[in-house]
């Protein structure tokens, strides 16, 4: 499957999924920071649905900041129903949206950690492909992924795969299956007790989580 053509079925199975909670469910705590699943869930629509003129406008609210504009257009967006949300997910779904400057890779891995940050607080699988985890895993190490996607000051480590055959760097050694590697390497501590090695106190504490 290329990239385009997994990134929108992922988009469907997820409005699909996300069409099963609750309101409790939609109103839960996530991953990202002081977000709800369903602002983590509106977020993800609000790159391919958004016009360049609403963003513009969001920029500019934002004061040039990408990440402040992404805060307002969730907000902005953030009384809508849960039914519209994920009929947005599925209109948009062929969209082939990137942030400025970047391919593929960002929404792929931007729709990969949210969908965790929204499921793993709900205890629920996506039961989504191991192998595009890949692909998240290059990103994230590359320095592309530095404009937005990762914090600064991450630690120089040996990070390995143990599902996938795939590894990265030098230093300290740091193991476990991708998707855990994956929301580590974006800053997310929620997995962290699935990895092993030397390398794992100086990555959670770069997580924040000591």
């Amino acid at each position: 499957m290329d990239p385009w053509s997994q990134i929108a079925a992922e988009r469907r199975s997820l409005a699909d999924l996300l069409d099963g909670l609750t309101a409790a469910q939609w109103a839960t705590p996530s991953l990202c920071g002081a977000w709800t699943v369903k602002e983590v869930a509106v977020h993800l629509t609000s790159g391919p649905s958004t016009s360049a003129l609403t963003l513009l406008k969001a920029i500019a609210a934002g004061r040039g900041s990408f990440d402040r504009a992404n805060q307002l257009l969730v907000r902005w967006r953030a009384d809508a129903e849960p039914e519209q949300v994920t009929a947005w997910l599925r209109e948009y779904a062929d969209h082939r949206f990137t942030p400025p400057t970047m391919d593929w890779h960002a929404p792929l891995t931007d729709l990969r950690i949210h969908t965790q940050d929204m499921l793993v607080p709900l205890g629920l699988d996506a039961a989504a492909s191991l192998e595009p985890w890949r692909d998240v895993l290059d990103f994230l190490v590359s320095s592309a992924a530095r404009r937005g996607f990762v914090p600064k000051g991450r630690p120089g480590l040996a990070v390995t795969a143990t599902d996938l055959d795939w590894s990265h760097g030098s230093g300290e050694r740091v193991a476990g299956p991708a998707r855990a590697l994956a929301m580590a390497l974006s800053g997310r501590s929620a997995l962290l007790d699935q990895l092993d090695g030397d390398g794992v106190p100086a990555l959670r504490a770069w997580c924040g989580n000591p």
